[in-house]
């Protein structure tokens, strides 16, 4: 055993003696102690030169490039278009979505306007019977002189125009809500 050892101490020197004399090189060759094998060791990549370009390839290679950027910008300016599209598309449903409230506020608006016309000439109806309702009861008890009844017939058909004018107006907004619905 130390006879092997002994031997293999000495294949390490006479290793490490022959790589001090060998010039260096770009590729240096370390020698295995073991199996007294060389090992070559490719140079780094980078100290390797890349292959200069012709001026043809340089060319095309700017050619290519320039047409990689027109169609960047043509895609580009067609995203663009289209998002302006449709935020123009988008600013036309608004508009109209305010128009179709707008025309449905105005319909409500209306409707409550023939709701408070129908209620005021209700209650007018039952003013006027009222009244000819006391009238009559005043006439029978013979209360009333002939001028005072005649003040109450004037009471009576001044009632009755107004009416009249609540009626005419009802009918007007009632056109003009059926206006609206159309």
């Amino acid at each position: 055993m130390k006879i092997k050892l002994t031997s293999l101490f000495f294949m390490a020197g006479i290793a490490s003696a022959v790589a001090q004399q060998e010039p260096n090189t770009a590729a240096s060759k370390p020698v295995d102690s073991v199996a007294l094998k060389a090992v070559t060791v490719d140079a780094p990549a980078s100290e390797k030169q890349t292959p200069a370009l012709t001026q043809e390839q340089m060319a095309e290679i700017q050619k290519k490039t320039l047409e990689n950027q027109k169609e960047a910008e043509r895609i580009k300016a067609d995203a663009e278009a289209k998002a302006k599209a449709v935020e123009k598309e988008q600013r036309r449903l608004e508009k109209e979505q305010r128009k179709f409230e707008k025309q449905q506020d105005r319909i409500a608006d209306a409707e409550k306007d023939v709701i408070k016309l129908k209620e005021k000439i209700n209650k007018q109806n039952e003013r006027l019977e009222k009244m000819n309702e006391r009238l009559a009861k005043d006439k029978r008890k013979g209360k009333l002189t002939d001028i005072e009844i005649d003040k109450e017939n004037i009471k009576i058909s001044k009632k009755q125009i107004e009416i009249k004018e609540l009626q005419e107006d009802l009918d007007d907004a009632e056109k003009k809500l059926n206006k609206l619905r159309n």
